[in-house]
């Protein structure tokens, strides 16, 4: 990893804190907007649990599975020459 996003990402993080603090302020602030306040719990459920899962098209939670893959050699007609 170059220097220059190690170090940027290092800054990032060192203010983690105050970030949380800020954004738990928005949640906690009754006359914020409420999408502002909405987004501002939504952030904080994303950092602390990880972002929730989505149901795949059997309505089961986790990651998309491959149940199925399929390789279909096709030959051309042949042509009569």
């Amino acid at each position: 990893m170059p220097k220059a996003l190690t170090e940027l990402r290092s800054l990032a993080r060192s203010h983690t804190a105050a970030a949380l603090n800020v954004l738990v302020g928005i949640m906690n602030r009754e006359d914020a907007n409420l999408a502002a306040r909405l987004s501002a719990a939504n952030s904080l459920l994303d950092r602390g649990w990880g972002k929730a899962t989505q149901p795949d098209e059997d309505g089961e939670d986790g990651p998309p599975q491959i149940r199925r893959v399929e390789h279909v050699i096709v030959r051309p007609a042949s042509s009569n020459r």
